[in-house]
């Protein structure tokens, strides 16, 4: 017999899907994309945007949804939020482009937001770029170049993206990297702290894995002194939502100040307010090297920052890194304005929803033994769901299963790690669309669990 469901605010009057999924148009559509669309795009469900305001958006067959993926965390400030679509429209009225062979002020200004905002305790100068993984190979370029050592550190299920030397420390699949080996030599990578599902000896893995690199790591196989830096994610994004142990990111800045070693914060996925600060790093008062992000800094608009200490930035000779379309007046003008309504609002947002999001997750794992672990901080939310709770096997299938009955009933969602899914929803959440969206997750639940003949 399932377990009577936790106590919401009913919704379900609301009008979400009125079509079979995909609908005609959609349908139609998926045909298309078939024939000219490569086939390499990590889709989940056949879900075809037409529009979206905030939090909701629309599919070419008027079925509305509550978007909690953002678009892998990046609409920050929700869908098509007026402040930041004015912005590009008065950029736009201007100029669309100049090459990062020339100056504009929308460049500078964004620069001088960066140095402000950086979590980082001296002056901080920034590169600009198109996309994480842009500014992820940046930073490791920056890195070998002002320290002249060649190796790095990267975590298990981590990822960096998927150019060649990111790709080199992207670690949460091993599709992501299957059939390009060799890509970029000299990286390492070691557990990432996780308590929940300890790898290595030790009752906190954050103390393990430090443990691990110096005692073990960099007395039998890596050489401290050739080490440029370790590129971390403040919290770990696509291999899982997992926030680390409180010892690990201070241990780690220690470690690094012990042996000469650049700290690389990459805040692609969890910078710019998503946890409820700035930047991740911020829970823990810890000051990066180098601080990567991209994702949620615009909005929407393609553009990534490499920010670090001046000290480090300033020793770059000319030409010797550099992008065409990096620092585009279109999208520097669309940061500018995401920036400004995250610092006013959204921040503070993000962490009082997510707080309210994280208590109704643990509300719904205390009913639901499927949820074996809920974690994160702010609106950066990971619901682990495991088919018993003393083994903690993963639920794979039932997570598979479970995004696509809520994308049916209106809910977008996207997976990470083994089987966990991932809450991370414009920054601009309400409480009405959070209770809305927990409704459909807890039906879909109970959907699935009868589906997979599952009881409580």
């Amino acid at each position: 017999m399932l377990a009577p469901q936790p106590t919401t605010n009913k919704i379900s009057t609301i009008k979400r899907v009125t079509t079979k999924l995909p609908g005609p148009r959609a349908q139609a559509l998926l045909a298309r994309d078939a024939r000219v669309v490569s086939p390499s795009y990590p889709r989940d469900y056949p879900f075809v945007m037409d529009y979206g305001r905030g939090v909701e958006v629309w599919d070419v067959d008027g079925n509305r949804f509550i978007d909690f993926a953002a678009g892998i965390a990046v609409t920050s400030t929700g869908h098509a939020h007026p402040q930041v679509v004015q912005a590009i429209k008065d950029a736009a009225d201007k100029f669309l482009h100049i090459s990062s062979d020339y100056y504009h002020e929308l460049q500078i200004k964004l620069g001088e937001k960066m140095n402000q905002i950086a979590p980082m305790d001296e002056p901080a100068m920034t590169f600009f770029t198109n996309s994480g993984t842009e500014s992820v190979e940046g930073a490791i370029k920056l890195a070998r170049l002002v320290t002249g050592r060649q190796r790095f550190i990267g975590f298990l299920g981590s990822f960096h993206g998927r150019t060649m030397g990111s790709l080199a420390f992207t670690a949460s699949k091993y599709t992501q990297q299957d059939g390009f080996f060799p890509t970029m030599p000299g990286v390492t990578h070691v557990p990432y702290p996780n308590n929940y599902r300890p790898v290595l000896a030790g009752k906190d893995q954050g103390e393990a894995v430090l443990h691990y690199l110096e005692a073990v790591l960099f007395q039998s196989n890596v050489p401290p002194g050739e080490v440029a830096g370790i590129l971390v994610e403040p919290i770990l994004g696509e291999g899982g939502y997992i926030v680390p142990p409180d010892s690990f990111l201070p241990g780690l800045r220690d470690l690094c100040d012990r042996y000469g070693i650049l700290l690389i914060a990459d805040e692609v996925q969890s910078g710019i307010g998503r946890t409820g600060k700035m930047f991740a790093v911020e829970h823990w008062g810890v000051q990066p090297d180098i601080v990567t992000t991209a994702k949620g800094l615009a909005s929407g608009m393609p553009i990534g920052t490499i920010t670090s200490r001046k000290s480090l930035m300033e020793q770059w000779p000319r030409g010797a890194h550099g992008n065409t379309y990096g620092g585009n007046p279109i999208c520097c003008a669309a940061a500018l304005a995401t920036i400004d309504l995250v610092e006013k609002e959204y921040r503070a947002n993000a962490a009082q929803m997510g707080q309210y999001l994280l208590e109704k997750m643990k509300e719904l794992a205390s009913h639901y033994p499927l949820i074996g672990e809920v974690r994160g901080k702010g609106l950066m939310i990971g619901v682990e769901f495991v088919q018993d709770a003393d083994s903690k096997k993963p639920a794979t299938e039932f997570v598979a299963d479970l995004i696509h009955e809520a994308f049916h009933n209106g809910l977008l969602l996207l997976p990470c790690g083994v089987s966990t899914i991932r809450l991370m929803p414009p920054l601009m959440l309400t409480q009405d669309l959070a209770d809305e969206a927990v409704e459909i997750l807890v039906d879909a639940i109970e959907t699935v669990a009868k589906r997979h003949e599952l009881l409580f």
